[in-house]
């Protein structure tokens, strides 16, 4: 009983350690997340223009311009348009790359860390760069081998300027999906493989059952964190296009970032902001959802 007493003693004296050590994170989550979302969301109930300390309670009158507003509406089509796209070509080409890394192939070290060089860099930069090569270069291009298509530059083109945001977003983020995909590629058995070749099981058949299943914990991971880059597109917009042709490229992002920061509309900026933190909330959770039950599967 006393051999007992002192574990039970011990114990508790080891997890009142292990809550002290936890207290200063706890405290610096609540200064920089828990607090500002609560002074957000009292600042959205006003008037507050940002700027001067006097502003009025108006309730919920923010929410109600905002769920009329027809350019609030545009902008949510266009971001989930880049979103879906987005995520499609992230897991398809993000898979695809995986399995030729994954490969055994002389100098693939080589390649695998130059691959990964466009994930370090500054997206503003990446953004301000492939402008001046939409700008100049590919206009060029296009009319030397007389493609009339590329004989413009595509972000003036409001068809073509959602294409060309997408590709430079996908030359710079792929990589990290890329790493992930791979890595789960690396923890799966290979004799499970081999099993299923000596069943006679196809290529697509192996992918399908062995693959796939055990990149399922890899693919939701992947999927909530290049759902958050979708809705939240703002780096390559503000470099390559400032929403434009006309607002063809205008993401939520950026337009609250336009009536916040240039049209002193702060508290409406704030509205718009945890109205759509609040949409990409409920679609990661049904997503992980999802996710998670088709690998209970």
């Amino acid at each position: 009983m006393k051999k007992a007493s002192h574990i039970g003693a011990a114990n508790r004296q080891q997890n009142r350690v292990f809550a002290l050590f936890t207290v200063p994170g706890f405290l610096l989550y609540c200064a920089f997340f828990i607090t500002p979302v609560i002074m957000g969301i009292y600042y959205s109930l006003t008037d507050w223009d940002g700027v001067t300390r006097k502003f009025n309670f108006i309730g919920l009158e923010n929410y109600g311009k905002l769920l009329q507003n027809k350019q609030f509406y545009n902008s949510l089509v266009f971001t989930f348009q880049y979103t879906i796209l987005l995520i499609f070509f992230t897991v398809v080409l993000g898979v695809m790359l995986a399995l030729l890394l994954n490969r055994k192939i002389k100098g693939l070290a080589f390649f695998r860390a130059m691959y990964f060089i466009p994930a370090v860099l500054s997206m503003l930069t990446v953004g301000l760069i492939f402008k001046q090569l939409y700008y100049h270069v590919v206009p060029a291009i296009g009319q030397t081998l007389g493609i009339e298509a590329l004989s413009q530059n595509p972000l003036s083109d409001s068809a073509l300027a959602i294409w060309a945001i997408l590709f430079v977003n996908l030359w710079q983020g792929l990589p990290i999906p890329t790493l992930l995909f791979l890595a789960g590629l690396q923890g799966i058995p290979t004799d499970l493989y081999e099993a299923a070749a000596l069943d006679g099981a196809s290529a697509w058949q192996r992918f399908r059952t062995i693959t796939i299943p055990f990149l399922m914990p890899v693919l939701s991971v992947v999927l909530v964190l290049t759902l958050k880059s979708g809705l939240m597109v703002f780096d390559y917009i503000m470099s390559m296009t400032e929403g434009g042709p006309g607002t063809a490229t205008q993401s939520v992002a950026y337009m609250i970032y336009l009536h916040g920061f240039t049209q002193n509309k702060y508290a409406y900026s704030i509205a718009e902001a945890i109205v759509i933190g609040i949409i990409i909330a409920l679609i990661s959770a049904v997503q992980i959802y999802f996710t998670n039950k088709k690998k209970a599967v």
